[in-house]
């Protein structure tokens, strides 16, 4: 895939999500942690790649959400 992050990307995308899920994966072995957060990193390049193609084929359109107290706009 073109869209694809480079290795070195990859690897502080993995620690980020190592960081964000340590609490949830800790039970696991290293291996599977690894192994389950590649696969994470690897769902979150193949959904981006998609958002994006389905983006730029499509007309923009905005929409609102609230969060708590927090609203966004996209």
């Amino acid at each position: 895939m073109s869209n694809q992050i480079n290795v070195k990307e990859r690897k502080v995308l993995r620690n980020e999500m190592a960081e964000v899920f340590s609490h949830k994966i800790k039970a696991l072995s290293s291996e599977m942690q690894y192994i389950l957060l590649d696969d994470l990193v690897t769902a979150f390049e193949n959904r981006l790649s998609a958002l994006s193609r389905v983006k730029s084929s499509q007309p923009t359109v905005e929409f609102e959400l609230t969060v708590g107290n927090e609203q966004v706009l996209a």
